[in-house]
C-alpha cells in the first residue's frame, strides 16, 4: 500500500513539474523567437530603406558576379550621404532584387559576392513563400528571410540571411530538452528521496495503529476469556447457591474491573488528544502536589518495606493542571514501588533547574534495558509482558504520563543501569513567585 501511494506521489509530481518546466520552456522560446523575429523584421527594413533612397540606381545591369566587389565610394549613387540618417547594413549578409510587376528580375545588387544563380533561386523561392509580403526559406544550406514592398513599377526583395539567428533558435530547443531530461532524472530522485521521508511517518502511524489494535484485542481477550470460562462454570450449576458460587463471581468481578479500568485508561488517551488546546491550566503549587501523592503512597511504601529518602523544594509554582499533574506522579512513583525489589530503596526530589522545576522519581531493581528505555512510554509496551501483568499493568501508564507532559510543554524522560537504578525526570516551567 505505502509503495503504490509513493510511486503514486512521484509520479504526480513529475508530472506537475513536467508540466511547469514545459510552460516555462515555451514561455521563454515564444519570447526570444518573437524578440528575434522583431530583429529580423527591423533589418530587413532598415536595408529595405536603405536601398530605396532616390538615389539608388536599380536601373543599373546587375554586377558582375565574378569579379571582386569593390567598396562603394562616398558620394556613390548607391551610398547614401550623411544626410541621409540611414547606416548601410555591412556587417550583414543581404542583398535585394528589383523586378517588374511580373516578377521579372530588373536588378539586384548586394554588399557581399553572391552567385547570380542565387539571386533567381531566391526569387523563384520568394514567389512560392510569400505570406503578406514576407515569409522565410532555406536555400543552400542557410536560411533566408525576406520582405517585398511595392515600388513604381514592380516589387523590391530584400534578403537577409538569417542562419545565425535560427541556429540559436534550434539551439535554445535542444537546450531546453537536455536540460529538462537532466531536471527530471534529478528531480526524480530527490522527489523519491523526500517521498520516502514524507510516508515515513505515515506509515509509522499506520503500524503503530495496528499494533495499538492488536494490542488493545489482545488485553481484552484475556479478561473475557476469564469471564466466559467463569460464565460457563456458573451455567454449568444452575441449581447451586451464590455462596457456593462466590469464588466464580469473584474472578468475574475481578476480570471486569480490569476491563473497566483499560478501557477508561484508553478513552482518557483519546480524550486527551482531543482536548489538547482547550485544557484549563492555571497556576499551581507543584510542592504540595508532590507531598499528596507522597502521602497517599507512604503506606504502600511502608507494607512493601521500601527506604524512602525525599528532598521537595517548597513552594515551586507551575502553569498546568494540578490533577493531571498529579496523576503523572502518582503512575511514576507507582511504577518506582512495582519494580522495587523488596528491602530496596526510592528516592523522589523536586528542584529548579535553570528555569525549570525537575521532578526527579528513582528507585533500585533490575532496570531497564537500552533497546527497551526508548519505547516505555509507548501504548501496551511492557519490557517483561508476563511479569507486568501479574503487578497489573496493561503498558498504558507512562504513556498517559507522556501525554500529560507533552500537553504541558514539558519533557518526561528515562534513564537507567541495568541490575541498579532506575531515575524518571519531568520538567516543566517553573513560575517565578511574586
Amino acid at each position: 500500500m505505502f509503495k503504490k501511494l509513493k510511486n503514486r506521489f512521484l509520479f504526480l509530481n513529475l508530472v506537475i513539474i513536467s508540466v511547469m518546466m514545459l510552460a516555462s520552456f515555451a514561455t521563454i522560446y515564444t519570447i526570444t523567437y518573437h524578440d528575434v523575429r522583431r530583429n529580423i523584421d527591423m533589418e530587413l527594413r532598415k536595408i529595405s530603406d536603405f536601398y530605396r533612397k532616390p538615389r539608388g540606381n536599380f536601373d543599373a545591369q546587375p554586377p558582375d558576379q565574378n569579379q571582386p566587389r569593390k567598396p562603394i565610394p562616398e558620394g556613390s549613387p548607391h551610398r547614401p550621404g550623411p544626410d541621409a540618417g540611414i547606416e548601410p547594413p555591412e556587417r550583414s549578409v543581404a542583398f535585394m532584387i528589383q523586378t517588374d510587376r511580373d516578377w521579372n528580375m530588373k536588378s539586384s545588387d548586394s554588399w557581399f559576392t553572391i552567385d547570380r544563380d542565387l539571386y533567381a533561386q531566391a526569387l523563384e523561392k520568394a514567389k512560392d513563400e510569400k505570406t503578406n509580403n514576407a515569409g522565410q526559406f532555406k536555400l543552400s544550406g542557410n536560411d533566408w528571410a525576406f520582405i517585398i514592398q511595392p515600388i513604381e513599377d514592380g516589387y523590391l526583395l530584400v534578403f537577409l540571411d538569417v542562419t545565425a539567428r535560427q541556429g540559436i533558435l534550434t539551439n535554445l530547443i535542444y537546450t531546453f530538452l537536455t536540460v529538462g531530461l537532466v531536471m527530471l532524472i534529478v528531480i526524480y530522485f530527490i522527489s523519491r528521496f523526500f517521498a520516502t521521508r514524507s510516508i515515513a511517518p505515515v506509515k509509522d502511524a499506520f503500524e503503530k495503529q495496528k499494533q495499538f489494535i492488536a494490542d488493545a484485542s489482545h488485553e481484552l481477550k484475556s479478561p473475557l476469556a476469564v469471564i466466559q470460562t467463569n460464565t460457563d462454570v456458573l451455567l454449568a450449576n444452575p441449581e447451586d447457591t451464590i455462596g457456593n458460587q462466590a469464588k466464580w463471581l469473584h474472578y468475574i468481578k475481578l476480570e471486569t474491573d480490569r476491563m473497566a479500568k483499560l478501557t477508561n485508561d484508553l478513552l482518557y488517551l483519546t480524550e486527551m488528544e482531543s482536548t489538547r488546546f482547550t485544557m484549563l491550566h492555571m497556576p499551581f503549587n507543584m510542592s504540595e502536589a508532590v507531598e499528596t501523592i507522597l502521602l497517599t503512597m507512604e503506606a504502600v511504601i511502608f507494607e512493601k518495606q521500601l527506604q524512602l529518602d525525599y528532598d521537595i523544594e517548597p513552594d515551586l509554582m507551575v502553569h498546568g493542571s494540578s490533577e493531571q499533574i498529579k496523576q503523572v506522579v502518582f503512575i511514576l512513583l507507582d511504577n518506582a514501588i512495582k519494580y522495587t525489589y523488596p528491602n530496596g530503596s526510592l528516592t523522589i526530589s523536586l528542584k529548579t533547574q535553570h528555569h525549570d522545576v525537575v521532578l526527579t522519581v528513582s528507585n533500585t531493581g533490575e532496570g531497564i534495558a537500552p533497546e527497551h528505555l526508548s519505547r516505555i512510554f509507548d501504548r501496551f509496551y511492557r519490557t517483561d509482558a508476563s511479569r507486568s501483568r501479574q503487578r497489573g499493568g496493561y503498558g498504558l501508564g507512562l504513556a498517559i504520563a507522556k501525554s500529560i507532559v507533552e500537553q504541558h510543554r514539558g519533557k518526561l524522560y528515562g534513564k537507567s543501569s541495568v541490575g541498579a537504578t532506575t531515575s524518571f525526570y519531568l520538567h516543566l516551567t517553573r513560575l517565578e513567585s511574586r
